[in-house]
């Protein structure tokens, strides 16, 4: 019998390139989503539920006793310490996605090993929140205090996928219509020469894929990402050359109110810590972890302008 695969956020940036991925390889996937969904494929099963954290959902999904779970949503600090003994107890593996943000801006480039914010922060009001890098940071630190041996965390750079761009912290939402109307979307200057990694949602599917059930990724973090680096001037730049997207860049308070029309400046603190403490961080990732767990190569991967150009009808028409 095929090893069992369960994926959660099945549909999403990461996930739907996944799970045809794991299908194709001959695993019996259980695909976890909000949609509706049908396959054609025998051993891809879509599941449909309005919130696959309910902790009756996960009671009964775990009694399948699956070879590995790759789990792609989004807990909090609560939630999650609540949620991932009962797939530790019952998978294989169990892939926690944890993301880059955790990481500091102490070290160039960026390992798995580099510091984070959650250890090194002075902000006292970013380390006693819940904000996603810190989040993030204490589901990977309950996972290593645990007594289970058979995690793995994945941490994603910034990833474009079908239907989905970004551009610092702007989403294709707030592009579309500038895309549309010709009209300029506007930047923050302060990151204007700060490097970043964008890294399409098909390649970091196939990292994740030679992850799955692979012994050297049991109890190890793995920076899931491409190693290209461009600053967000090149990347809007590119942008620019192959949507045609007009920008200009401006003071940090104007573009947050470009994205955000209720944007305040006292309140608005995770649109400020994103920026702050993501965006206006040098973002250069080495993956050589991965690299030699996977077999892949740094050439396997598509560069931020060929991956948007294989996205552009999504993104226009999405």
């Amino acid at each position: 019998m095929s090893e069992k695969i369960l994926v959660l956020g099945a549909t999403g940036a990461m996930g739907r390139y996944l799970t045809p991925k794991l299908a194709e390889r001959g695993y019996q996937v259980d695909a976890v989503s909000l949609d509706s969904i049908t396959s054609d494929k025998p051993n891809l099963r879509y599941i449909q539920t309005k919130n696959a954290m309910d902790p009756a959902f996960v009671d009964e999904i775990v009694k399948n006793r699956y070879d590995a779970v790759v789990d792609f949503m989004i807990y909090n600090s609560v939630s999650f310490r609540k949620t991932f003994r009962k797939y530790c107890e019952n998978a294989g593996q169990y892939i926690y996605t944890s993301s880059c943000r955790v990481y500091a801006n102490e070290e160039n480039p960026i390992v798995e090993s580099s510091p984070r914010l959650l250890d090194v922060t002075t902000d006292e009001k970013l380390l006693f929140s819940d904000d996603y890098c810190m989040h993030k940071a204490r589901g990977e630190d309950a996972l290593r205090a645990s007594p289970y041996k058979n995690w793995t965390i994945i941490r994603p750079s910034t990833t474009y996928s079908t239907g989905r761009c970004q551009l610092l912290t702007l989403e294709l939402r707030h592009m579309k219509p500038c895309f549309a109307s010709g009209e300029p979307v506007l930047l923050d200057e302060a990151a204007r020469n700060i490097p970043a990694s964008l890294t399409w949602g098909g390649d970091v599917a196939e990292m994740i894929a030679r992850l799955v059930l692979n012994e050297k990724a049991l109890c190890e973090d793995f920076n899931v990402t491409s190693s290209e680096c461009l600053t967000w001037e090149e990347i809007a730049m590119i942008y620019h050359e192959l949507f045609g997207l007009n920008y200009r860049w401006v003071d940090g308070i104007t573009y947050q109110r470009f994205r955000d029309p209720t944007f305040d400046p006292e309140k608005s603190f995770g649109a400020i810590w994103q920026m702050q403490y993501a965006r206006l961080f040098s973002r250069a990732y080495d993956n050589r972890k991965m690299l030699q767990a996977t077999g892949l190569r740094q050439e396997d991967f598509l560069t931020l302008r060929e991956g948007l150009r294989r996205e552009r009808e999504s993104i226009w028409v999405k």
